[in-house]
């Protein structure tokens, strides 16, 4: 399930607006080019619920069977990208990000390094995807 965004909105990654930011990868018009993109956009799918985006940006090998949007008492709201390293003509990056969330009413922060690799999707188009992820130490 989807929940509908207000294009001429604000972004939920934190730019100014949806539609130039995260909404044109999550409506299917663009494809990330860099791996901090995608993972800007998947913060948003993640706070827009949007299950479909989350599943087709997730690397196959590693994407988990159960729903990835089930936890409805969470409120995501904000995100702060700490670093974003791609050695030139590698296929592999990594974004090191703090998201910031509610449940119940109570403040909580996720800081995680996540691992992206780029390769050919099924119409051999190059794309970023997330693998996974490590919490470093505070």
């Amino acid at each position: 399930m989807s929940t509908k965004k207000d294009k001429s909105g604000p972004c939920p990654c934190g730019q100014p607006s949806f539609e130039k930011c995260c909404g044109r990868f999550i409506t299917g018009g663009q494809v990330p080019a860099t791996a901090e993109l995608l993972m800007r956009s998947r913060y948003s799918a993640f706070a827009l619920r949007d299950e479909a985006y989350l599943r087709a940006t997730w690397f196959p090998d590693t994407l988990p069977e159960e729903e990835l949007t089930s936890e409805t008492d969470v409120k995501w709201i904000g995100l702060d990208i700490k670093k974003h390293q791609h050695a030139s003509g590698s296929d592999e990056a990594t974004v090191e990000f703090v998201a910031r969330f509610k449940v119940g009413g109570k403040a909580h922060r996720l800081h995680e390094i996540s691992n992206f690799v780029r390769q050919p999707d099924g119409s051999g188009q190059a794309r970023w995807y997330y693998v996974d992820g490590r919490f470093p130490e505070d």
